[in-house]
């Protein structure tokens, strides 16, 4: 129990205290850092096998500020750039650090760093995953598909940007703002698609990635400079589909579709809060890729039953989102929903403007469409044809498993 204690609290503190120790000690010393704080939850584990604190939290925070004497000593050849946090006013504004609101400033800085534009943008979610979120690069590897040695590399190549491009440990201000807080809330969606459809083999949902970063999302909003309307509509859209993540997967680990799902176990209290974040996202009237994804989902979410999904509707908004953003993806959606409607050829035109190699690990869906498109038309041959290079194609195992049983219910 107590191994599963310091797993969740160094999830969610790690950032913090690293956030904070930047900010005092600054982006050159973030290595330092790091282990300075990896070397706190190493001494907590050993100190809390014979018994708990009361507050662990408190007893983590404390040890930060401790271990920052010790930060302070080993960096005691740049004394000179190091203030003095022993005594007098360096100490009284150290201990103002720890204070919640300057925490939350303290991580915001951490994130606007993790997406700043100087980043390599492959670096950017490792770094973010590792410095704010706490992930391990065998948890990063694992949730982005990479090698351990490559997460290391990119974790490394940002520090080094961060040191040899000046990066400030700030948010930004004035024009420049808007900008970074756009990549800021790229690198969030990022983090949370990969959680809502996981490329990994054996697991379709991690529900710690869509936690964190409808996390992260929330101190965006919880700060005057950062709740813009897209920040809300991101939020929105991360309520909308968390709230059906339990639906998605049943006891077997299979995949369920949404024609399928169990609507009495999506979540109200996330619907809700999705809701309320779209009523402020719509305020200004100038809407975003991320207003127009979370509209389709709240008329999922509005419907009783699948047959009784407003289609027409749910087009448009596509309609209005591939002007804005025209991806390949959109496209993929827009012709699986004239397929609902029953609009065959138009379904089938919109699959013919897709290379199926844009679409790069998510290749697949192109086939598995194509085939429903077949099916639609009782030509049952090019759909197993289909199916089949779906299959092949499909890395997640849940998914494969879903293929071929659609495959076997055609013959």
């Amino acid at each position: 129990m107590e191994q599963k204690i310091i797993d969740h609290l160094f999830r969610h503190q790690f950032g913090k205290m690293v956030s904070i120790l930047t900010r005092i000690f600054g982006l050159a010393h973030l290595e330092t850092i790091e282990d300075a704080v990896q070397d706190t939850f190493v001494k907590a584990m050993l100190s809390w096998r014979t018994q708990m604190p009361d507050n662990p939290e408190a007893w983590l925070m404390q040890a930060a500020k401790n271990r920052m004497i010790d930060l302070f000593r080993k960096l005691s050849a740049e004394q000179k750039r190091v203030p003095n946090f022993t005594s007098g006013a360096s100490n009284i504004a150290m201990q103002n650090m720890f204070l919640k609101h300057e925490i939350e400033d303290s991580q915001l800085r951490m994130i606007f760093t993790a997406c700043h534009p100087l980043l390599n943008p492959q670096d950017q979610i490792s770094f973010a995953l590792k410095t704010i979120s706490g992930f391990s690069i065998k948890e990063i590897a694992s949730a982005l598909l990479l090698k351990e040695e490559t997460v290391k590399k990119r974790l490394v190549r940002a520090r080094k940007s961060i040191k040899n491009k000046s990066i400030a440990f700030e948010i930004p201000m004035g024009a420049e703002l808007p900008e970074r807080l756009d990549r800021v809330l790229e690198v969030l969606y990022l983090i949370f698609n990969e959680g809502f459809h996981s490329n990994k083999k054996d697991i379709l949902v991690r529900k710690e990635l869509c936690g964190e970063a409808i996390r992260l999302s929330q101190m965006l909003l919880n700060n005057d400079l950062t709740k813009h309307a897209n920040s809300y509509a991101l939020f929105a859209l991360m309520c909308f589909q968390s709230a059906r993540l339990n639906s998605k997967v049943n006891e077997k680990n299979e995949l369920v579709d949404l024609k399928n799902q169990d609507r009495s176990k999506w979540y109200f209290p996330l619907i809700k809060m999705g809701n309320d974040s779209m009523f402020q996202a719509v305020e200004n009237g100038i809407f975003s890729s991320y207003h127009f994804e979370a509209a389709i989902v709240a008329e999922h979410l509005k419907a009783i039953n699948f047959e009784s999904t407003n289609w027409d509707k749910i087009y448009s908004w596509y309609e209005k989102l591939y002007a804005l953003q025209p991806l390949p993806m959109t496209l993929l959606n827009m012709a699986i929903v004239q397929l609902q409607r029953n609009e065959f050829e138009s379904a089938f035109l919109l699959l013919q403007k897709i290379k199926p190699t844009d679409l790069e690990q998510r290749a697949y869906l192109f086939y598995g469409s194509l085939a429903e498109y077949f099916i639609k038309k009782q030509d049952y041959n090019n759909a197993i044809t289909n199916i089949d290079k779906a299959i092949e194609l499909v890395k997640n195992e849940s998914e494969k498993e879903y293929l071929i049983k659609k495959k076997q219910s055609l013959f």
